[in-house]
């Protein structure tokens, strides 16, 4: 599967800090259990990813709009 290609699959995502000072991402769902821990920093870098990630389909999605 790839980054366009839609699912029908339903997930739940829980991310929160560990015990152990690392940040968990843990994905949930049918035949789905997957804990994913990063550091801090990798967690930053994730997010900024994210972050950059979400203004690039912000763009796509206004120019679609017009």
């Amino acid at each position: 599967m790839g980054i366009n290609k839609e699912s029908e699959v339903l997930t739940n995502l829980q991310i929160g800090p560990t015990d152990q000072g690392m940040v968990r991402l843990y994905i949930e769902g049918s035949g789905i259990d997957l804990p994913m821990d990063f550091d801090p920093d990798e967690a930053n870098d994730i997010a900024d990813e994210i972050k950059a990630a979400a203004a690039q389909a912000q763009k796509i999605g206004t120019k679609k709009r017009r």
